[in-house]
């Protein structure tokens, strides 16, 4: 097997395994459309990735970073995904909310479109494209790892992994090496420092959740409180 085709394959199981992470919430979306409300659940993480898969699409289109398909299809799935859910947040929320969100995506936007103006005007070589974006989609990754660090934070305070879910900690490490193990075939720095982090942020999160497993319980009925975002990793 030749490293193109080695490339391909591993480029394909990320996929896979990120659409799985991509539509991890939608219990959580259920349970809006079934109450008619959002009712504590924060539309931030949401808002939050489609930015993040924006830039990523734009980086993986072959005038910014050639031969990054599998880059794009699955931000773009990821892109399509949270605007529904989006559309979702925004038909049950109050007003004030709504209001919240348009000018949330507005900025987005803005921002977006002066980095893709910006990127093909300024820069006229792959290696510079890629640099820009690159660096600007590892910034974001980062600053989104603050979800999983509010939800590690409040497992050590109240010894309850209830709110961690293991199924996704562990999707998150799988989905972070196999993102690393494509960002090397060949060397792709912009994708492997968030994904090499993705997986230390995960392996954090499993040994916390063993740590304090058997300290959760279980059979608490307290309401949900917290709309945890788990998967910070990478997608790309």
């Amino acid at each position: 097997m030749d490293m193109d085709t080695a490339r391909t394959l591993v480029g394909v199981l990320g996929n896979i395994i990120s659409l799985i992470l991509f539509l991890s919430p939608l219990p959580t979306f259920i349970k809006i459309i079934q109450a008619k409300s959002v009712q504590a659940f924060k539309p931030d993480p949401y808002v939050a990735t489609i930015l993040n898969c924006a830039v990523w699409m734009f980086y993986g289109l072959p005038i910014v970073h050639p031969d990054s398909l599998l880059v794009v299809t699955i931000n773009g799935a990821g892109l399509a995904i949270e605007t529904v859910f989006i559309i979702i947040f925004f038909i049950y929320s109050t007003w004030g909310g709504r209001r919240k969100i348009l000018i949330i995506l507005f900025c987005e936007a803005v921002f977006v479109a002066l980095v893709v103006v910006a990127t093909l005007m300024c820069f006229d070589t792959y290696k510079d494209r890629s640099m820009v974006v690159g660096l600007i989609a590892i910034v974001f990754n980062i600053l989104m790892y603050a979800a999983p660090l509010t939800v590690m934070r409040m497992v050590i305070k109240t010894r309850s992994v209830k709110y961690m879910p293991f199924s996704l900690s562990l999707a998150s490490f799988v989905n972070s090496i196999v993102w690393c193990v494509y960002a090397l075939m060949p060397l792709d720095p912009y994708i492997l420092v968030p994904n090499g982090l993705g997986s230390l942020s995960a392996i954090v999160q499993l040994i916390l959740y063993a740590t304090y497993y058997g300290t959760t319980n279980w059979d608490d009925d307290e309401d949900e409180k917290y709309d945890l975002q788990m998967s910070s990793t990478s997608k790309a």
